[in-house]
């Protein structure tokens, strides 16, 4: 395989997390405002959301198992991520009085924190910043980036 395939298996490999990374956040936000659990809300997004290279209609395609990891493991690990989150957050705040986006993103990047050690803590916490963006205009994705950041100096060696 030349070096140029390579680098479009992992450009592929890096855009399928990406979506998979997007798509948890909006299940999360899903679950939590429709009180749906996992199992549903990732039928879902398998049936109808997400597509193949290809396929006609507009699906996304992702990394599908990645993307069933990041939800079940958000559950799985919730309270512990929580818990974490809390404890970085800077006196006044609180998780649950976050907005509903802000909380599934810092969940999420929390439980990759936490969770998958395969994943660069640099890298989880560009993906979630990015994935701040893609919701918000404002200074949101400063808050995810610093939050993120400090919980990787407590989970992550440096």
């Amino acid at each position: 395989m030349s070096g140029k395939s390579q680098e479009a298996s992992s450009d592929k490999h890096a855009r399928m997390r990406r979506a998979a990374r997007l798509s948890a956040v909006q299940a999360l936000y899903q679950m939590e405002t429709s009180g749906s659990g996992a199992a549903a809300v990732v039928k879902e997004f398998r049936d109808h959301r997400f597509g193949y290279e290809g396929e006609p209609g507009d699906f996304v395609e992702t990394d599908e198992v990645f993307f069933e990891d990041l939800v079940t493991g958000i559950i799985t690990h919730q309270a512990d991520v929580d818990t974490r989150l809390s404890g970085v957050l800077k006196e006044g705040w609180k998780l649950s009085r976050l907005d509903a986006t802000v909380r599934a993103i810092l969940r999420a990047g929390g439980y990759e924190l936490v969770a998958r050690k395969d994943v660069p803590a640099a890298v989880v916490i560009n993906e979630y910043v990015d994935v701040a963006h893609a919701f918000f205009d404002g200074s949101e994705s400063g808050f995810v980036n610093a939050t993120l950041d400090a919980l990787s100096k407590q989970v992550r060696k440096p």
